[in-house]
C-alpha cells in the first residue's frame, strides 16, 4: 500500500470508529442550510479524529472538509486531503446504515489515493495506485451492457427550489433503465458503482469534493467512466457528475441531461 493510501485508510478508520460510537445513540441533530441539511457532534468529533491522523504524518498538507474550519475547495497545486467524516448524515441520524467516512489524498487537484469506510455496513473501499478494492479484494464495474438491466442512482441532493430537476432526472432514469435506487450517500453510491452493484450514478448538481472525490476515483480505477454534465472528464470542481460502468455512458449522460434541460428552462 502506498504511504498516502495507508494514511487515508487509517484516517477514515479513525473517523469511522468515532462516528459509529454515536450511531443509533440518540445524538442531537442541528440543521444547516435547510431542513434536510443536518449535522451532529459526531460529524465534528469524527472530523477531528480524521484530521489528527493526517496531521501526524502530513502536518503541512492542506485539508479540505465539510465541518469545522477546513478549506472548502481543493487546491490545484500541491498536496491536499479531502475529508467527509459522515457522508450520509441524514441516514446516520435516522439509524440507516448507509453512510461512510471518506478521505482522499490529492496532488495538484487529482486524487492519488483514498478510502471510504462504512462501519455500519462493515465495508471498506480503498483507492490506491490506480486500483480499487473492497475489504482487500480488487473490484471492477459491472459488465452489464443492456440498459434494461441497469440500475442507476440519482445522487447529491437538490435544494428545495430545484426539485423540478430532481424529478426530471428521475424521469430520465426510469424511462431509459431497468431500475433506480437512491442511497443518500454519494460516496457510497459511487463505491457501489465501482463494485458493480449499480451501473450508473448521476447528478447535474456541482458535487462538493468531500462528497465525490474518493468515489469518482474508485469508479475510474474499477474500469468505469466519470464525466461532468457535458461529457467532459470529471474534476472536483465540475458541474454535474455522471459515473457509469462505461457500457452505455451516453445513455446515462442523457438521463442526467434531463435535469439540466429543466434547469435551463428555469433560468
Amino acid at each position: 500500500m502506498s504511504e498516502r493510501a495507508d494514511c487515508a485508510l487509517r484516517a477514515a478508520e479513525a473517523g469511522g470508529a468515532v462516528a459509529v460510537g454515536s450511531f443509533r445513540e440518540g445524538i442531537a441533530v442541528e440543521t444547516k442550510a435547510d431542513k434536510t441539511d443536518v449535522v451532529t457532534q459526531a460529524d465534528r468529533d469524527a472530523q477531528d479524529a480524521v484530521v489528527a491522523t493526517i496531521r501526524d504524518d502530513y502536518p503541512e498538507d492542506a485539508i479540505v472538509g465539510e465541518e469545522n474550519d477546513e478549506l472548502r475547495a481543493v487546491p490545484d497545486s500541491g498536496a491536499a486531503w479531502v475529508i467527509d467524516p459522515i457522508d450520509g448524515t441524514n441516514n446516520f441520524v435516522r439509524g440507516i446504515r448507509m453512510w461512510a467516512t471518506s478521505v482522499a489524498a490529492t496532488i495538484d487537484g487529482e486524487a492519488v489515493a483514498g478510502a471510504s469506510v462504512c462501519p455500519a455496513l462493515e465495508d471498506t473501499y480503498l483507492l490506491d495506485e490506480g486500483e480499487a478494492y473492497r475489504n482487500g479484494e480488487q473490484i471492477s464495474v459491472s459488465d452489464r451492457t443492456d440498459p434494461e438491466a441497469f440500475t442507476v442512482v440519482p445522487t447529491v441532493w437538490w435544494p428545495h427550489e430545484r426539485r423540478e430537476e430532481y424529478a426530471a432526472i428521475c424521469r430520465g432514469i426510469v424511462e431509459r433503465f431497468g431500475d433506480m435506487r437512491r442511497f443518500g450517500s454519494a460516496q457510497l453510491a459511487l463505491a457501489l458503482c465501482a463494485a458493480g452493484a449499480v451501473e450508473g450514478v448521476v447528478t447535474n448538481v456541482e458535487a462538493n469534493p468531500w462528497d465525490s472525490v474518493v468515489g469518482a476515483g474508485l469508479v475510474e480505477a474499477a474500469g468505469g467512466t466519470v464525466t461532468d454534465i457535458h461529457g467532459e472528464p470529471w474534476r472536483h470542481d465540475s458541474r454535474g457528475l455522471v459515473a457509469s460502468n462505461g457500457e452505455a455512458h451516453d445513455l446515462v449522460l442523457a438521463a442526467a441531461r434531463e435535469a439540466e434541460a429543466e434547469a435551463d428552462a428555469g433560468r
